[in-house]
């Protein structure tokens, strides 16, 4: 074993561990990059970061670990809670081994008093992020209760904010920002899913955040279930962030030998504000093996086209204007199964109803693949109706406190319940339905919901989210890897569940049920600071929003689909000649698109304006670039702002041109001249100092600009 000063850097980042010593490793250092630095460089760095020399008196702690505790004279939340026998184990840990590649550190420690041992470890990984991972193992004889086991990691006292998101069902990712709150603040989900109002992150910043500039850290814990976030900020310490699973008392149990896997957690430092923190997630999310690499394809779903209303003929008639328009992968939604005509019912019982569809599913499946497009069906496998078959032969397969079933019609949840998909026989019977229904109909595609909150969850007699969720992830991995090719979306009535933990076994996520452009404008917005914009579903809905009531224009729906992986969720057979026009002439620019904007840098030029909303997509060589603009409200100024495009090249020059097959937006009477057919060509520097005069859009309207370097 090495002890030593630890510099772990990679992509802009460093992260500074002082091992020295026998105990857990102190955190020396947490975010820009500090260049190359000798032992002495090192150890001198630690002599000017400590607040103290020994002996002292233990008033404070000296240096947080990277697991703090009360041992250390840390009067904050401790980053792990053991119990055994009904009381707090009081780990004392010593530092078994450690080893270092220079982006990576492992480290074991032991406790050797307490039968308790613990691996951790720190990973800089692509785009900079630092991954934590933990492992607590139970070494005695006598049962280890785990009551969490928290990621942390200290950050700069200069941050003075705290932003964190919150939301409801259709209006999710609604951001909150405060002053950074005194003393050690805990916010928690309870929902069994990360839920509508998830936290998502913890982001600390110098000022109020901004997307473009700025000191930020931030956390996010890669888990699709119960979660705490915290912020310590004591008097006598440097302040601390983190995160970790949310476990009930008596959850995580460990007799002798077995281990309690933390989720991993992830740190994301930017000097370069949400924006920078977004580039560094989006780097290592397509850095990633399983990252979608195929292009992804125009999508109709036809929830919002037909509801539970499945008609053979009319399925496949608009499977034939989806052919046409230029869809590429077709989703047969909700209403396919036995029973399934309203959602009081049929839930579990994932066999295709003969009574609707008299020949199964292949058919439509055939003429889908017959007309070049892929095949995508519905599923919610986590749920089980009251009413359905499954229910009456296994009234033992539900995740709840049996007595919550006492009162259904109070206790239900959009009248269904939750399938326990730990319990082997439950998860058998899931997987060989769904793996049969793949293979016999030639699925493509799965659309995974999951509609309702987990409560009272109860797994062989102990809360039950926990080894829920384990399964689930587990049931979608083995879902395709028995299935070469298929791709599953996460939807969880909407945008419930689109965390990074369940993007390791997903390809897509439903950001919101509602289709309302204007509320998908900052949803989809803020759901990119962690999902890059191929992996999150925006459809164009029809002119009054379902969730909303909001009558919006084609041109606005379109534009603000193309922020991420687009499609409709429209019944277009009653389209007119001129929208099939601007639907096919839609498809047709986001295949052209798709290649720059599901891989570029995606950029929030600053605008004072708070009726704005512009989202830039940048390739990597800086030649070519997308600006989506949109208005939310009525403009504050007769003459607006000019947008500034940050990012370009100065040394090039670049055409500016809009694109029209939209639509045409509607402006106050005079449009800028570069708005004109032919556009502009300026330099790189002028676009990003100078930039380009905004028309006096009208509320609810957007335009789609593009620059390309000549």
């Amino acid at each position: 074993m090495t002890s030593e000063i630890i510099h772990l850097s990679g992509a802009g980042v460093s992260l500074v561990l002082d091992a020295r010593g026998e105990d857990v490793p102190r955190v020396l250092h947490w975010g820009a990059a500090l260049g190359a630095l000798t032992a002495d460089d090192l150890a001198d760095l630690a002599a000017a970061r400590s607040r103290q020399t020994p002996p002292a008196t233990l008033d404070a702690p000296w240096e947080l670990t990277l697991l703090p505790a009360e041992a250390d004279g840390w009067s904050g939340r401790p980053g792990a809670q053991l119990v055994r026998d009904g009381l707090p184990v009081r780990s004392r840990w010593s530092l078994v081994s450690i080893t270092s590649d220079g982006a990576t550190c492992d480290m074991a420690l032991s406790d050797d008093d307490a039968d308790v041992s613990l691996t951790l470890r720190v990973e800089v990984a692509e785009g900079g992020v630092v991954w934590l991972r933990q492992t607590v193992r139970n070494r005695g004889d006598r049962p280890l209760g785990v009551d969490w086991l928290e990621a942390t990691l200290p950050f700069s006292p200069s941050a003075t904010h705290l932003t964190t998101l919150d939301g409801r069902w259709s209006r999710e990712k609604r951001v909150s920002t405060t002053r950074l709150p005194a003393g050690s603040i805990v916010r928690q989900s309870r929902r069994g899913r990360p839920g509508h109002d998830a936290a998502t992150f913890f982001a600390a910043s110098e000022h109020a955040p901004l997307w473009d500039a700025g000191r930020v850290w931030a956390v996010h814990a890669a888990w699709s279930a119960d979660t705490t976030y915290r912020v310590d900020r004591v008097t006598d310490s440097v302040p601390l962030l983190g995160a970790g699973e949310l476990l009930r008392p008596g959850e995580i149990v460990l007799a002798h030998g077995e281990e309690y896997t933390a989720p991993a957690v992830a740190f994301v430092y930017s000097d370069a504000g949400l924006d920078g923190i977004a580039r560094r997630v989006h780097t290592w999310m397509r850095a990633r093996p399983q990252h979608p690499r195929t292009p992804r394809p125009f999508t109709l779903n036809t929830w919002e086209a037909v509801y539970f209303d499945h008609d053979p003929e009319r399925l496949r008639l608009l499977a034939d204007r989806a052919a046409e328009v230029g869809v590429e992968r077709f989703v047969l939604d909700d209403g396919w199964f036995t029973g399934r005509r309203d959602d009081t019912t049929s839930l579990g019982d994932w066999e295709v109803d003969t009574d609707v569809w008299p020949d199964g599913l292949r058919p439509l499946a055939d003429h889908v693949h017959a007309r070049g497009m892929q095949f995508g069906l519905w599923f919610e496998p986590e749920m089980i109706s009251l009413r359905s078959h499954l229910a009456a032969r296994h009234p033992d397969w539900f995740l709840h406190d049996p007595r919550h079933l006492d009162h259904p019609a109070e206790l239900s949840w959009r009248t269904q319940f939750v399938l326990d998909l730990a319990n082997p026989d439950a998860y058998a019977h899931i997987l060989a339905g769904m793996d049969a229904l793949v293979k016999e109909i030639g699925i493509d595609y799965i659309k995974w919901d999951h509609n309702r909150d987990l409560i009272e969850s109860v797994h062989d007699g102990r809360p039950g989210t926990h080894a829920q969720t384990v399964a689930v992830h587990r049931l979608i991995a083995e879902l395709k890897q028995r299935n070469p090719g298929l791709e599953i979306e996460s939807c969880s009535s909407g945008g419930a569940r689109t965390d990074l933990g369940i993007m390791q076994v997903c390809d897509r996520v439903w950001a919101s049920d509602s289709n309302d452009p204007v509320e998908r404008q900052d949803i989809q917005r803020w759901t990119g600071l962690l999902l890059p914009p191929e992996l999150v579903g925006a459809h164009v809905g029809p002119a009054e929003s379902h969730s909303s009531g909001r009558v919006t224009p084609l041109s606005y729906r379109i534009a603000t689909s193309l922020m991420g992986s687009a499609g409709l969720e429209w019944d277009i057979l009653g389209c007119s000649d001129e929208e099939l026009a601007q639907i096919t002439r839609f498809t047709a620019l986001y295949q052209e698109l798709r290649p720059l904007l599901h891989t570029a840098e995606v950029v929030h030029p600053r605008l004072r304006d708070a009726a704005w909303r512009v989202t830039g997509y940048l390739s990597e060589d800086r030649a070519d670039a997308v600006l989506i603009v949109a208005t939310v409200a009525g403009l504050e100024d007769a003459r607006a702002e000019r947008l500034r495009i940050p990012g370009l090249d100065p040394q090039r020059r670049y055409r500016v041109w809009l694109r029209r097959e939209i639509g045409e937006p509607k402006a106050g009477w005079v449009l800028p001249p570069w708005m004109g057919e032919s556009g502009v060509e300026l330099p790189g520097s002028v676009l990003t100092e100078v930039g380009l005069q905004l028309p006096t859009l009208w509320p609810v309207q957007a335009m789609v600009v593009q620059l390309q370097a000549v």
